[in-house]
């Protein structure tokens, strides 16, 4: 069986959100409440996981998006293109 070879870094959200079938920000409520395994979000280092805090007045957000997380979600294999 070949071995699959995945980006080194994130997938952007927009395309998540492409895979999905959804909105960007479902992508990025998922990630931040839990249900949806396929990154983390943080905020000046700490993680973010409560829907509360994706409020933009304590500052950005950043969203790490696994590209091998992704895959074994939904079997789209995302090589460091982008949109």
């Amino acid at each position: 069986m070949e071995e699959i070879k995945f980006a080194s870094r994130s997938v952007p959200v927009s395309v998540a959100a492409k895979v999905y079938g959804k909105d960007a920000c479902w992508v990025r409520a998922g990630i931040i409440a839990g249900w949806l395994p396929i990154g983390k979000a943080t905020r000046n280092g700490k993680l973010v996981t409560n829907i509360e805090e994706m409020n933009s007045k304590y500052g950005r957000i950043n969203y790490y998006i696994s590209p091998k997380l992704l895959w074994e979600d939904t079997g789209y294999i995302w090589k460091g293109e982008l949109e």
